[in-house]
């Protein structure tokens, strides 16, 4: 059913209704009584293994050894097989510096992607055998809070997103067992007053015993991380689990009550991770990312719950956490030094698995649970953005890699990470590498005779024929895991249908082969600048992600590739001159260089993204049928959006709404005196420009950002704005999208 037909009826939540008038509902305490729970700094370098605790079910962990012999014996043979022949290639008149250079770079990459095939080969027998996922539970018995951070986001998407999730876990009958918290570290002041806004109406439209509850933090130490933990200290006590979600998380509620019944069930589970599948794409580079995900992620994720068992990861979201457990053994510390290697641990869920699985406590996937979903960047660019902090973050691991009392599983994930960012520096370093020895055989005169003495000439000469072997084995092993994907995809016949049927899969994995070959190499140079300018000691910062799917301006575009096309056009100029047979071994990474402003630009469009969805290109099941969870999310944001609360001058709704502003006063923390001559700079500028505003547009006009924060953090200059006359005629303006607001209100409740 399209989402645009829903009716009224539809929209309404059917189980509340609303209750009390909106000023009775938005004064009362946005959060529930505190229930502390300590959560002592962990400390990585010191560990008695006496204090881990023991298994309180011994029959559960059973440590897959067959799994992880196939996954690290058979990528260790294929790796040195790889190593052997590739020197057997140069080893053809003997091997030189440069040569040895080019085979201690192959080797680290081949083994990479060896390893990576070998855990797909697990996981792709792993789903032939089973692809059941677990039933839903008859009961409950403990309480579960599932916690939504938020840092700058659009409040109708995530209020939107919050009530479906709601409403959904509320139709399996169990709703009673979950309380939900939004978690707040904004720093917009617009967004922040459209956050409480948004909590008073949704609090409205499902009525108090909905048990939803909103919490601001003033300073957002720590990030994302800190948000959680002092979630945890203030209110983990009253909840035996945590769901812990990110802003662009959807679950359905089915998913949710089996993590939690999965977590009741096995004591010694400290978090279960469930495999989020990308839906809501519409820009050509997020859909190709999209069916990449759905067609190959249930291999990978497959073969990473097989080898690791109960020593798996956690990916910081769409998990289920048990919240003692957590806070007993996962508060974080902070890093010696100034970032980017020092300071707060960025990429804190790697950390957090692997402290909570030192104490004892199991840590693993359900690979086969349906129903968790997240969105992913829309272009190119938002993703380097966003990569760019998971490589200061998984760079940043180094510093924790040798921690005492690691499980050896974790500190592979902590590695898994690291390399991760670091093949595309060696990559790179390979291709120059293999250019300069086509080169030196080009123009400079070979070395015949060496230092050593021998009775014929060293000839700088490879095994051609070994070559195209081992150029045809790397291919196979890289392409290998797409193909176990595809595979799995035609034998489900809900996926093969939802994909289009078998010619469309088929096309669709092609064409998803040959974006990714033309992206590679540009996300070989971006990933490689990531880590160049985090070895020189540049802090990346922690940028909000842009998750609509506007285009983004051609002019940004051209800025952010222009260097990439600069070198493809140079390695296209060098490797004509040096010997045609290079340029057309380097056709793929050269074209992606070259083609990069375009590439970024067109596979950036949300309309040309639309014309392959519509030519049935990239299809997933759940574009075919979409779930109901994000057909009624994507409702109530539609709906809640014509408020145009999201983008109104918080300022302005503060002064024209009375009841607004006593709401928000009512939620501020309790004042605290000012100690004399302890005066910020910000706070002593918004009010000499609020004592010289003659009216609110000159106070909305003259604040910068950082003042406006401060005035709507303070009764008494939020006192002063109240005060502020409208410009003109001496009557307050109405409040901006005040029909619209009440419009959709109605349509929402």
């Amino acid at each position: 059913m399209d989402v645009v037909n829903l009716t009224l009826i539809d929209i309404a939540p059917r189980d509340h209704q609303a209750a009390g008038p909106a000023r009775e509902l938005g004064c009362a305490d946005p959060t529930p009584a505190e229930s502390p729970l300590s959560m002592p700094t962990q400390t990585l370098f010191r560990f008695d293994a006496r204090d881990r605790r023991r298994w309180a079910a011994p029959h559960l962990a059973r440590t897959p050894w067959l799994a992880r012999l196939v996954t690290f014996g058979g990528g260790l043979a294929l790796a040195a097989y790889g190593g052997h022949e590739m020197y057997k290639v140069i080893d053809v008149g003997g091997v030189t510096t440069l040569k040895w250079a080019l085979l201690v770079l192959f080797v680290l990459n081949f083994s990479w992607i060896a390893l990576s095939f070998a855990s797909c080969v697990v996981g792709f027998l792993a789903l032939l055998r089973s692809r059941r996922p677990p039933p839903p539970p008859a009961s409950l018995t403990a309480r579960t809070a599932v916690v939504m951070p938020i840092y700058n986001e659009t409040s109708s998407r995530v209020f939107g997103a919050l009530q479906a999730i709601f409403e959904d876990v509320e139709a399996t009958g169990l709703g009673a067992h979950f309380d939900w918290f939004l978690l707040s570290d904004t720093t917009n002041p617009d967004i922040w007053i459209a956050e409480e806004r948004a909590f008073a109406a949704i609090r409205r439209r499902l009525g108090p015993a909905a048990r939803v509850y909103y919490r601001r933090r003033e300073k957002n130490t720590s990030r994302k991380a800190g948000n959680i933990a002092d979630f945890v200290s203030r209110w983990g006590g009253a909840y035996a689990h945590m769901v812990v979600l990110d802003a662009d998380s959807l679950m359905a509620g089915a998913t949710i009550v089996q993590l939690a019944a999965a977590m009741e069930q096995d004591p010694d589970a400290g978090i279960i991770q469930t495999l989020p599948l990308v839906i809501n794409r519409n820009t050509l580079f997020a859909r190709v990312q999209q069916f990449a995900a759905r067609i190959y992620g249930p291999v990978i994720a497959a073969g990473l719950s097989a080898w690791m068992g109960r020593d798996g990861n956690y990916w910081g979201h769409n998990a289920i956490i048990r919240t003692a457990a957590f806070a007993s053994h996962c508060g974080l510390p902070t890093l010696n030094g100034r970032p980017p290697f020092g300071g707060h641990i960025l990429s804190h869920d790697f950390v957090e698995a692997a402290l909570i699985r030192r104490a004892g406590y199991a840590v693993y996937i359900i690979p086969t649970l349906r129903g968790s979903y997240e969105e992913s960047p829309p272009s190119l660019i938002d993703l380097s953005v966003r990569d760019r902090r998971w490589c200061q973050g998984n760079l940043q691991h180094i510093r924790v890699l040798f921690a005492h009392g690691f499980h050896l599983a974790s500190r592979q994930h902590f590695l898994t990470g690291i390399f991760g960012y670091l093949t595309s520096p060696l990559w790179l370093a390979q291709l120059l590498v293999g250019i300069a020895l086509v080169f030196q055989a080009s123009y400079f005169r070979p070395e015949y005779f060496t230092s050593q003495f021998t009775l014929f000439p060293i000839w700088p000469r490879f095994d051609a024929e070994r070559s195209l072997d081992l150029f045809a084995l790397t291919m196979g092993i890289l392409l290998a895991p797409k193909v176990f994907g595809l595979i799995i995809a035609m034998i489900d016949g809900e996926t093969r249908r939802g994909s289009g049927g078998v010619f469309m899969l088929l096309v669709s994995f092609l064409f998803e082969i040959v974006m990714s070959a033309l992206l590679a190499p540009i996300m070989m140079l971006i990933q490689t600048g990531h880590v160049a300018h985090i070895l020189f000691g540049f802090d990346t910062g922690w940028d909000p992600q842009r998750r609509d799917d506007g285009s983004v301006p051609f002019k940004a575009i051209v800025r952010r590739h222009r260097s990439h096309v600069a070198m493809g056009a140079l390695s296209l100029i060098a490797g004509l001159l040096i010997s045609p047979s290079l340029v057309a071994w380097m056709s793929p990474t050269i074209a992606g260089l070259i083609l990069a402003i375009g590439i970024s630009w067109a596979t950036s469009q949300r309309w040309f993204g639309l014309v392959f969805r519509r030519a049935g290109v990239l299809v997933t099941p759940e574009e075919t049928t979409t779930p109901r969870i994000a057909r009624r999310a994507n409702a109530l944001s539609r709906i809640l959006a014509r408020a145009g609360e999201d983008t109104a001058s918080g300022l302005e709704a503060i002064h024209a709404n009375p009841e607004l502003r006593a709401m928000h006063e009512s939620w501020l923390p309790p004042h605290q005196p000012r100690q004399r001559g302890q005066i910020t700079s910000d706070r002593a500028v918004a009010e000499a420009k609020l004592a010289d505003a003659e009216t609110i547009e000159d106070a909305i006009a003259w604040l910068s950002r950082g003042e406006r924060l401060v005035v709507l953090s303070d009764r008494a200059l939020i006192a002063m704005l109240a005060r502020l006359p409208h410009r003109g005629a001496g009557e307050r303006a109405p409040e901006p999208g005040s029909r619209d607001a009440a419009k959709a209100e109605r349509l929402a409740s």
